[in-house]
């Protein structure tokens, strides 16, 4: 008899993913959310309901694992600092257990979407893999000898606030840091590049949709990309140089064998990751940029939800 699922969640800056999933990773119901502001009192409601629906769906779930965007200390399931969601210092395991009446699993999102790429993805039988998640911001996870990297406390493995330009401009959220990857590299930098490049060159299909709606999305620049504008084209070639360059530094520190790109801001595939490349065979060094491999995640926007369930099935021992 299989195991009963259980339920992975993927709490974003801006979404929200839930969904059943059984051993084998099938997943038999998918629920999204989507948010922009909102207190803490908001934010976890939110979660409940999502779980609560999927959950409805399948009533014997067992457990629920939770990827969230934060510092979390592994141990104690605290969440102590949220750069995106009002998190911090919140006992996030403790509270959502008492309101769901179900075990909680949960740790950094990231971490978790590394975990679902080596083990079932991209980088399945890797046993050294980093992977940047572009979304609103750039979550990170590292696996090194087959085992999650979380620092002494689980507060580490934060690459997306590795500073890439020193004079660069301010980071988002609560980061104190300027010219961070996740300014540099994430979706809102496609979103903010391209709505600049829009203006500057109004004739263009970018600058049309500039004209239309004054701010552009990092959705909006990649799916212009992805028809053909060439001034779209040159955002993603832009931000994708600017991604290269940390995950040369990457490359050099970790020595990985795969480095994965997930996350919706990954869309742009190759007209992203190609510039990417280009830069780590320029800037890294020998042997490491020879060997490793930067590919887009299998999972794609799922990775976290299921690494968040398997950590779940796991229970919270990987």
């Amino acid at each position: 008899m299989s195991p009963a699922p259980v339920i992975g969640v993927d709490a974003g800056g801006t979404k929200l993913l839930a969904g059943v999933v059984h051993e084998d990773l099938a997943v038999d119901h998918r629920v999204r959310r989507l948010w922009s502001g909102g207190d803490r009192a908001e934010v976890l409601e939110t979660m409940v309901e999502a779980v609560s629906e999927a959950r409805a769906a399948a009533p014997g779930v067992q457990s629920v694992g939770f990827g969230i965007p934060a510092l979390v200390d592994f141990e104690a399931g605290v969440a102590e600092s949220s750069v995106h969601l009002p998190l911090a210092d919140f006992p996030f395991r403790d509270e959502m257990a008492a309101r769901l009446g179900l075990p909680v699993y949960v740790d950094n999102d990231a971490n978790l979407a590394v975990l679902a790429e080596q083990r079932a993805g991209a980088a399945r039988g890797a046993s050294d893999v980093v992977m940047l998640t572009l979304g609103t911001g750039i979550g990170s996870g590292i696996v090194i000898a087959g085992s999650v990297f979380r620092g002494s406390t689980g507060a580490g493995a934060e690459i997306g606030h590795m500073t890439i330009d020193h004079h660069g401009p301010p980071c988002q959220g609560t980061c104190p840091g300027r010219g961070c990857l996740e300014v540099m590299a994430s979706g809102t930098a496609i979103g903010r590049e391209g709505t600049d490049a829009g203006r500057r060159d109004p004739s263009s299909a970018l600058g049309r949709a500039v004209a239309q709606r004054e701010v552009l999305t990092g959705e909006e620049v990649t799916a212009l990309a992805l028809d053909g504008d060439d001034a779209a084209r040159s955002v993603l070639a832009a931000v994708g140089r600017s991604l290269g360059a940390g995950i040369a530094s990457v490359v050099n520190i970790f020595e990985p064998q795969v480095v994965v790109v997930g996350g919706g801001a990954a869309a742009g595939g190759d007209l992203l990751l190609d510039p990417a490349r280009e830069v780590v065979a320029e800037r890294a060094l020998r042997p490491s940029r020879d060997r490793v491999r930067i590919v887009p995640a299998a999972f794609g926007e799922e990775a976290g939800m299921v690494g968040a369930a398997l950590f779940a099935l796991a229970r919270g021992s990987v």
